[in-house]
């Protein structure tokens, strides 16, 4: 009798502890039904999960791509010229973020606008700048608000800075949008960087956030905003507050910030092997070719853009061993012709025709460069991108100019080179297409072609030159 009662106790004993185990997992399995998700209203979810792979779906194109470009009603009537030279009304999706609304009738040829929220409720202790940063910041937080279907990536720029929108969605389209990305480049100018951090996307220059950062970042921004109350611009913030979330810049070198002072010339004319995606800071710098001004300038250099624009600005080497003959070909833009044989590598080098952006010194500069020297004898002599004379998608031509450096040698390799009044660069339509920036980077090869027209002394007063892919086993030197 003492047994069973001892084991009566002990089955009551379990059936307590049982009966107490399954209370507190069905008060766990409550309590979890009942709490609300951390999530953004259906309008703001993905149809698409981040498990996906981005090969089920389609191709990125521009309707993925939705831009915030800052701007304010002072400067917009200024600067609208530029972004109405990328924007593509009912193809393009974005907006312009003013500071206030504007007084005036807003074009139809520009972005539309939307006035930022009020910002004044957060702190900004950065005495040398601006409390517009943190407008600038909230861009990103506000777009995404918006709840736009169909959007893999948001865009952000300046009023006057000037995308290369198909280059754009080239790049873009290299990277799965199901993943969280930070896209952009930083500051030509050391000086800048080592203040706002080589990991900063330059916000001139434009970034790229992919859709879940952008969840993960609009979620924790203004809190995030307030931690980073010190520092001086809306890409520096955005910046930290990415950081927190974990994840690095992706560098792509063809977003262009543009920080420095001078003629951009010597950056344009060896530009480095990327799409050419954006330019920043136009308003501050003289005209790229220098017989226009600075719109008329963009505008030609767009006309060249739009016929082929994966191979605007790509750089290009020939020789000429019969008349010991460099030339640099910069498609688009400007032919550089040596009387002498030059390397590749002092070709690809910059001609440091600008200073830096903040202390308008010599540098250093985040790639390299080389000295424009007083002696003329020493300097290629120029041609621009001639667009009345004739550009298409199988020939361009440039003319000579002198108002780049404005002297000449009287050397007699000089004055034969000097007869020289237009190159034609061929490419026989073979457009530099999205694939080719898909493969490793490799400069294309070209071969020099006397012209027809002399203009005695046996040299051409126009000179061919045939771009082209190279062939297996063929370098840039013959």
């Amino acid at each position: 009798m003492k047994i069973s009662n001892e084991k009566s106790a002990k089955y009551g004993k379990f059936l307590k502890i049982s009966l107490l185990f399954w209370c507190i997992a069905f008060l766990f399995l409550l309590f979890s039904f009942t709490q609300k998700p951390i999530n953004y209203p259906i309008s703001h979810r993905r149809k698409t999960t981040a498990v996906e792979s981005s090969q089920s779906q389609p191709p990125t194109n521009i309707s993925h791509l939705l831009f915030g470009i800052a701007g304010s009603t002072k400067t917009w009537k200024k600067r609208q010229s530029y972004c109405e030279l990328w924007w593509k009304p009912n193809i393009t999706r974005g907006f312009v973020w003013v500071d206030e609304k504007p007084n005036a009738t807003w074009p139809a040829t520009s972005p539309p606008y939307i006035v930022s929220a009020d910002t004044s409720a957060f702190s900004y202790t950065c005495w040398y700048g601006s409390r517009s940063a943190i407008r600038l910041a909230r861009i990103v937080k506000e777009s995404f608000e918006l709840g736009l279907e169909n959007v893999r990536w948001f865009v952000m720029g300046d009023d006057d800075t000037v995308f290369f929108v198909e280059n754009l969605v080239n790049v873009l389209g290299k990277y799965d949008h199901n993943q969280m990305y930070y896209i952009g480049s930083n500051s030509e100018s050391v000086e800048q960087n080592l203040i706002h951090l080589y990991g900063t996307a330059y916000g001139g220059g434009g970034y790229a956030i992919s859709y879940p950062l952008a969840v993960e970042l609009v979620r924790i921004l203004d809190g995030c905003l307030d931690r980073y109350a010190s520092l001086y611009g809306g890409d520096q913030k955005v910046h930290a507050c990415v950081t927190e979330i974990g994840v690095p810049l992706t560098k792509e070198t063809g977003f262009h910030q543009v920080d420095i002072r001078g003629s951009q010339y010597g950056l344009l004319a060896a530009h480095p092997m990327a799409p050419l995606v954006s330019l920043h800071h136009v308003d501050y710098l003289p005209p790229i070719f220098p017989t226009m001004t600075q719109i008329e300038s963009l505008r030609t250099l767009k006309t060249a853009y739009d016929l082929d624009p994966g191979r605007t600005l790509q750089q290009s080497f020939c020789y000429d061993l019969a008349r010991n003959w460099s030339i640099s070909v910069s498609w688009g833009y400007t032919v550089q012709l040596y009387p002498w044989l030059a390397t590749p590598q002092d070709m690809e080098k910059s001609f440091q025709t600008f200073q830096t952006w903040k202390s308008w010194s010599d540098g250093p500069f985040t790639f390299n460069t080389r000295s424009v020297q007083s002696d003329p004898c020493q300097m290629p002599i120029l041609f621009f991108l001639d667009p009345v004379e004739g550009l298409n998608r199988t020939a361009s031509s440039y003319k000579r100019q002198l108002e780049v450096w404005e002297k000449e040698c009287g050397r007699d390799e000089f004055q034969l080179a000097e007869k020289v009044e237009r190159f034609r660069v061929l490419t026989f339509g073979q457009l530099f297409t999205a694939a080719h920036w898909i493969k490793a980077p490799r400069r294309e090869c070209c071969q020099v072609v006397n012209g027809t027209t002399s203009s005695g002394g046996g040299v051409d007063s126009v000179v061919n030159v045939h771009i082209r892919p190279c062939n297996p086993f063929e370098t840039m030197t013959p």
